[in-house]
This record gives structure tokens, sequence and C-alpha cells, in this order.
């Protein structure tokens, strides 16, 4: 019984640090420079997440989900640029540079 309960604990403790592992908190920015999307999709650049995979942004209330198709920011302290529809969709279009949290 205490080998199951032990293993039970290791597990959940498990999960719980793996899914705390990619959340991320730090500054983001928006780009408009020739990265053109199509159809308006909410897409992002991101230093180390693979292409392709999906984030949970969140701003002052708002979550909005992206997918990651460019590498960046190359600007010390930002974790993610966001796409011009991205940063619409997350409403901080007039800040520029804004605190968000990633997951």
């Amino acid at each position: 019984m205490r080998a199951l309960t032990t293993l039970f604990f290791c597990l959940v403790f498990g999960l719980a640090a793996f899914s705390l592992a990619h959340a991320e908190s730090g500054l983001a920015s928006y780009y408009g420079y020739g990265k053109a999307t199509r159809n308006g999709d909410l897409t992002c650049a991101h230093r180390t997440r693979p292409f392709g995979s999906v984030l949970r942004v969140s701003y002052g209330g708002r979550s909005i989900q992206c997918r990651v198709n460019d590498r960046g920011p190359f600007i010390r302290g930002r974790i993610v640029d966001l796409s011009v529809p991205a940063a619409r969709a997350l409403g901080m279009m007039s800040a520029g540079v804004v605190r968000v949290s990633v997951d």
C-alpha cells in the first residue's frame, strides 16, 4: 500500500512539474515587418518552442492561442513576438510591449 501511495505522489508531482516547466512570464511585442500571415492567423515567434506548437498567451484578462511559426524575439527580456492579428486579439496594439504569461 505504501509503495502504491508513493508511486501515485511521484506521478502527480511529475505531471505538475512538467506542466509548470513550460509556463513563462515576461515581455511580449508584436511584429508587422513584412511577416504577413494568411487569413489573419494568430501566430507568434518563440526562441525554443517547436514550430507548429500552440501557445496560450494571456494579458490584461484576455487570453489567445497562437501557433509558433518563427524564431525570436531577439531583444533581451522579451519572451514572445506576436503577429499583428494576435496582438490585436490580445488588446496590446496601443501599448506595443506588455508583460504576458505564456503557457
